[in-house]
């Protein structure tokens, strides 16, 4: 323990601001990639890894283990090929994210335009959540969805209430999968979109939640979309954004909701609409932390 004590006054002696600087640039990485992995099984995996790492540091450290430490120096490079394999989708999801940012590209988004497509779908919405007519609505913001799109029917149709309750109507041959919506265009129905790997909907059994509601967080997961989904058994409206989901919306919390979340980004410069694209929670038109995505409406 003094030994430890003396590495620590040692370590602090010789801090100065270029090693502050360092730190911080560490401790910036680190946070980013915790934004990454948040909501995901990972987190439940890293916690794991870093309570086994303080262990085996104070054990070796403290205590005097020649053997355990010779083992745990053995064993290190083999944690270091191990560690990717275990995170690797969580890794392959950031790389995808940084590989769709289309940084210095317009977007060309008029806001009243936008305002009347939101309206359009929580009118829709809430009409199937009467019917109880399953539906999964994602509008586009600004990662593409073109890659999905193209695994359904393209339409290319404007959006209006009548063209979404006639897709979705039970029976049909575009009922199954999601439309996508980008601006005022519906490009496409019957889309196949990607499932959610995350715990978030495994922790919530009593809500019912099937392959729709996969598909939306799986959706909101890998980018930047609002997934709009409609439970075919309760009727149930929920939104999905960012890796999270609100749930039990009525048509007017609905509406306001994908306000909130679905308007356009207006950064001021090239840089800033660059770091909105891969960091969405760094952009002041960002939602509210993550508590309140979790509350139900009574």
């Amino acid at each position: 323990m003094v030994d430890l004590l003396n590495d620590l006054l040692f370590v602090f002696q010789r801090l100065n601001w270029l090693s502050v600087v360092d730190l911080f640039l560490v401790t910036v990485v680190f946070y980013v990639l915790l934004m990454f992995l948040r909501n995901t099984q990972a987190m439940i995996l890293l916690r794991g890894v870093f309570s086994l790492i303080i262990l085996v540091s104070l054990l070796t450290v403290v205590v005097d283990l020649p053997a355990f430490s010779w083992l745990v120096t053995t064993t290190l490079p083999a944690l270091l090929i191990a560690i990717p394999v275990i995170f690797a989708p969580e890794i392959r999801r950031a790389l995808e994210r940084l590989g769709r940012v289309s940084a210095f590209l317009p977007t060309g988004r008029v806001r009243a335009e936008t305002q009347d497509v939101i309206s359009v779908v929580a009118y829709a919405a809430a009409r199937l959540s009467e019917r109880r007519h399953g539906a999964l609505i994602v509008l586009q913001r600004l990662d593409s969805l073109s890659e999905y799109v193209s695994t359904g029917i393209s339409l290319d149709a404007h959006v209006t209430t009548q063209l979404i309750l006639q897709i979705f109507y039970p029976n049909t041959p575009l009922h199954d999968g999601a439309v996508i919506i980008s601006g005022t265009r519906l490009l496409g129905a019957a889309c196949v979109m990607p499932l959610s790997a995350s715990g978030v909907l495994a922790e919530n059994p009593d809500r019912q939640m099937g392959l729709r509601h996969r598909a939306a967080l799986g959706t909101s997961e890998v980018g930047d979309a609002v997934a709009v989904v409609v439970s075919e058994e309760t009727g149930a409206v929920s939104v999905a954004y960012g890796g999270r989901m609100i749930h039990r919306l009525g048509e007017g919390r609905l509406e306001a909701v994908l306000r909130a979340f679905y308007r356009p980004l207006e950064p001021k410069n090239g840089i800033e609409e660059y770091l909105y694209r891969i960091f969405p929670f760094l952009s002041p038109d960002a939602p509210e932390p993550a508590p309140e995505l979790e509350q139900e409406e009574a």
